[in-house]
């Protein structure tokens, strides 16, 4: 494998381990847990797994040599420092016991259901320590629901010896771990099965899961190529740049990029659903900030956008739950029909308040929220165009706006879509650090002969040996929710929250950033320096843990 010499130095990077994980270690346990909501519900659905405690490792007097192979899955999106969560695991793997192995199953949870492994060496392993990507096993996004999924993964399982699973993804994932740990505790298989909260998206985390790993590396590289942009826009001085960023489900990585660059505009999801706001508001309010810039001279700015926004705008929100119970039902009836007929079909059918939200909407992205949807029957967001379709709109209204005389300045839009260039970069730092620690948990966790929780480390804003490891069971983090028509139990998404600290320092700044240009250019991830410079947290992470 060909590596460049930044991939050379980084491979010579020992991540830090907080000091309860540099030597022998016990189990700390705290009280007994209980899941966030639908408590007799989860309880009842995971009668082996629920009410666990929490548990802390601190310093132990012997190192307890420990005979346990291990299997590991990534699941779901890349995120940079899945590949120092597998280094953590192995050199502790490792460190109990040299005989023990660890696994790894290919492309995903199906790598396990088809039998498809690798054994991980370090002679496997070296190139890819401190590096981005998951493209040492490979993920995938086959979901752990079915019975004979379980019974086909138990299979390799027996034939490799293997004692537990580690399955690293989202809040889907770590579900699926959970409802496979309550399989193998209910047939009592002696199988453990131990998750690893990872998501660029930031919205798997709670009271004791302070971030997911990966959100770290990919806010900091989007807010780099941000704050590029903002200077070309302070330079050049004529084009207002939409960005759209990765967050289908929360805003918290267009928060983040906002705390870091102080854009003119920063649409936050949770806020507009708040405030039942309707498309036309929100491209009435970016159209007074142009034209109070334009008449100050200044015929540009920069406006992020959170990819999953369409689906926060009421209205629309209320138009795709319709449109999918009309698809489900009548679906068939209109399909072959061709482009106008379809379109009068659904209008036809929708009630008066959607069908006026479906007509104000541009042709082809009414066309994909009524026909256009991945394999699951979810909107596909990441393909609507929403920074077109919001400065198309913006454009619509200042042309109006000029007609009347109450806009006589320039508009011209840019637009980008910042999404897989983060997914994969190097680690910073922080997250090597962070993703090194949490695999190190994970085996010890196996090693305390632990199943059903998820690896987490705390106290992350303080030096990184003043970090605290541990595991929290998954149940503890579970509520019951609507999925395809079905009550499911699911782990629940962490949103922005409007009252917390991150949210209120932005709204406390937004009008000056709108009105002047505050931009900040963060610069490119720093691994090599003064440590205020390289392993800085995130800004949400400081501000929510302030003191």
């Amino acid at each position: 494998m060909k590596t460049s010499a930044l991939q050379q130095a980084r491979a010579a990077y020992q991540p830090k381990l907080p000091k309860a994980l540099q030597g022998a270690v016990k189990v700390q346990e705290g009280a007994p847990t209980q899941s966030v909501d639908n408590q007799e519900e989860i309880k009842a659905l995971f009668p082996n797994t629920y009410g666990m405690p929490l548990v802390e490792f601190v310093p132990g007097e012997t190192e307890n040599a420990k005979q346990m192979n291990v299997g590991i899955i990534l699941s779901g999106g890349q995120a940079p420092g899945g590949h120092n969560v597998i280094s953590g695991l192995f050199d502790q793997v490792k460190k109990l016991n040299p005989n023990n192995k660890l696994y790894g199953f290919l492309m995903g949870p199906g790598g396990l259901v088809d039998h498809d492994y690798v054994e991980i060496t370090e002679e496997l392993l070296k190139d890819y320590r401190n590096t981005g990507g998951f493209d040492l096993i490979g993920s995938g996004r086959t979901k752990l629901e079915k019975e004979e999924q379980f019974e086909k993964g138990l299979e390799i399982i027996r034939q490799l010896n293997i004692n537990a699973i580690v399955i690293i993804g989202g809040d889907d994932s770590n579900t699926n771990a959970c409802v496979l740990a309550e399989y193998y505790a209910a047939k009592n298989y002696g199988v453990q099965v131990i998750g690893c909260p990872k998501t660029i998206d930031g919205d798997l985390k709670n009271s004791q899961i302070e971030t997911s790993f990966g959100f770290d590396t990919a806010t900091k590289t989007y807010s780099e190529v941000i704050g590029n942009i903002e200077r070309d826009c302070n330079s050049a001085r004529k084009y207002w740049h939409f960005i759209k960023l990765m967050g289908r489900s929360a805003s918290h990585i267009a928060l983040e990029c906002a705390l870091q660059t102080q854009p003119n505009i920063c649409l936050i999801s949770e806020e507009i659903e708040a405030k039942d706001q309707t498309l036309n508001d929100i491209i009435e309010n970016i159209a007074e900030v142009v034209a109070y810039r334009a008449s100050q001279g200044n015929n540009f700015g920069v406006v992020l956008i959170p990819e999953g926004l369409v689906e926060f705008i009421p209205a629309i929100g209320r138009l795709i739950q319709e449109l999918n119970d009309l698809l489900a039902a009548h679906g068939a009836d209109y399909a072959d029909l061709d482009k106008d007929a379809q379109r009068a079909y659904i209008l036809a059918h929708l009630t008066e308040e959607n069908r006026a939200t479906f007509e104000t909407l541009p042709e082809g992205v009414s066309r994909q929220l009524s026909l256009d949807r991945d394999p699951h029957g979810n909107v596909q967001v990441s393909l609507i165009e929403t920074e077109k379709l919001i400065s198309d709109m913006v454009g619509a209204k200042l042309a109006r706006w000029k007609k009347e005389g109450k806009y006589n300045g320039k508009f011209s839009a840019l637009h980008h879509f910042f999404g897989y260039e983060g997914r994969c970069a190097a680690p910073s730092n922080f997250d090597a650090d962070y993703c090194y620690a949490l695999g190190t948990s994970a085996a010890l966790l196996i090693a305390s002969g632990k199943t059903g929780y998820m690896a987490i480390v705390k106290n992350t804003t303080a030096r990184t040996d003043e970090w605290k490891a541990g595991g929290v069971p998954i149940t503890m983090m579970m509520n019951m929710e609507r999925r395809n028509g079905e009550m499911k139990p699911v782990i629940r998404k962490a949103l922005v929250e409007l009252d917390g600290k991150p949210f209120k320092a932005f709204v406390a700044q937004r009008d000056q950033w709108a009105k002047e240009t505050c931009y900040v250019y963060p610069g490119p991830i720093q691994y090599w320096g003064p440590a205020e410079v390289c392993d800085q947290p995130t800004k949400t992470l400081e501000l929510e843990q302030e003191k």
